[in-house]
């Protein structure tokens, strides 16, 4: 009934906007027929057919008013690839490689009349996180800046001897540069022990507290902020191209999930895939998943327990469980993410292409000169497209945002 009633007052609208016009347009006629008509002289005899003359005179005074409107111009899919390619990438110079060959292979692929062109439930594109879309050392990555904040700056949380420990080689790798075996591993189930028993909604509003703190390298950015606006450029471009775009991060799922939250990043939650921890119903207890069945008086908290770290080969495997078929384009950074961009294109049925980010900017970003020489001679070697943070991107993170003054290199992280 609700609906009708709603129906109903949309049709009286548009009934009563049509009579208006109407009188309006009567009105028109009227008035310029009589101003016709006032212009012949009263001695002048008017002929049977004046009436319908002015009439005519009208129709076609009318007629000449309205302006003549030319169609709009349709451009093909792959015109418009290439049109909003040098439109939507203006963080990128027109010299940068990538942009070249994205928009080529943009205009290539949605061209129906190509052998290249790539349907749209195939047109799956993959990012790593940190150091692909978001900052990846300040002086660390995020999740492993977090872990330190929790164990020895939260004053609401008393740390166990084995994530204290680990917390610890993270501040002697950012300040001594003293790597630590199995560190990736410790820091995961550190994660997951330091944050046992939260719900999903805490851990959400403890991250979403954390990204407001300062970036200790940059002036003018918040943790939370820390996005490569030159990236988030090509994900939007990508998806106006009808891309379906993933993360597939290194980092812990959840923590991803709650920065990309808020942020400028439009990709759902269900897109988004990294290394796992356990999450269980408060009632469990000890009780296997497998024969525990949730009740209407449980939460969703977190279980304490490291599952899966996504890296290496365990990102392709991640890819073909969670999004079923090949990806067409791949964007990395590290060695890490190797897997992934060579899956990418080996043997797919569809065009494809792997990029890889080179960390040589040491003036707007944490750079590494040795880690950014070794990624450009894997790209040579490998048939990937090396992305230059210094010379393709005009800004990293917006002009109002500069790094401070005296700070070093970051130190590469022991992933």
């Amino acid at each position: 009934m609700e609906r009708e009633n709603s129906t109903s007052i949309v049709w009286k609208y548009i009934a009563i906007v049509l009579i208006a016009v109407t009188i309006a347009l009567t009105v028109a006629m009227v008035t310029l027929i009589n101003s016709k008509l006032k212009s012949r002289t009263v001695a002048e005899e008017t002929p049977a057919n004046t009436i319908e003359e002015t009439m005519a005179e009208v129709v076609e005074t009318i007629g000449e008013t309205v302006p003549e409107t030319e169609a709009p111009v349709e451009l093909s899919a792959a015109e418009m690839a290439v049109e909003t390619g040098n439109s939507m990438l203006s963080y990128w110079t027109d010299s940068a490689l990538t942009k070249q060959q994205l928009i080529s292979y943009m205009s290539d692929i949605t061209d129906e009349s190509s052998p290249n062109f790539i349907p749209v439930d195939r047109r799956i594109a993959v990012f790593d996180f940190d150091g692909t879309l978001f900052c990846e050392t300040d002086p660390n990555y995020f999740w492993y800046n977090l872990l330190v904040y929790r164990v020895f700056e939260d004053d609401c949380y008393r740390a166990k001897k084995f994530e204290k420990a680990t917390a610890q080689k993270i501040v002697d790798l950012n300040e001594k540069g003293k790597k630590a075996n199995n560190l990736p591993m410790d820091i995961a189930k550190s994660i997951a022990s330091s944050f046992a028993g939260m719900t999903l909604e805490e851990f959400d509003a403890y991250i979403q507290n954390y990204k407001q703190l300062p970036m200790p390298s940059y002036n003018g950015l918040l943790r939370g902020d820390a996005w490569y606006l030159p990236m988030l450029q090509i994900v939007e471009y990508l998806q106006a191209n009808d891309f379906t775009v993933y993360v597939v991060s290194g980092s812990d799922r959840f923590i991803v999930r709650s920065i990309v939250k808020n942020s400028p990043l439009n990709v759902p939650m269900r897109q988004i895939i990294g290394t796992d921890e356990s999450v269980v119903a408060t009632g469990q207890e000890d009780e296997d998943g497998l024969s525990y069945t949730f009740t209407g008086k449980d939460k969703i908290v977190l279980g304490g327990q490291f599952l899966r770290g996504n890296v290496n080969m365990n990102k392709t495997t991640a890819i073909i469980q969670e999004i079923g078929v090949q990806p067409v384009l791949s964007f990395g950074n590290t060695m890490s993410d190797a897997s992934m961009a060579m899956y990418t294109i080996t043997e797919n049925p569809y065009k494809s292409l792997a990029f890889m980010l080179c960390c040589d900017d040491l003036d707007r970003e944490n750079g590494n000169l040795d880690k950014a020489n070794a990624m450009y001679q894997s790209c040579a070697e490998n048939n990937w497209i090396p992305v230059s943070m210094k010379n393709d991107w005009t800004t990293i993170y917006g002009d109002s945002v500069t790094k401070k003054v005296g700070v070093d290199e970051a130190l590469a992280p022991a992933a």
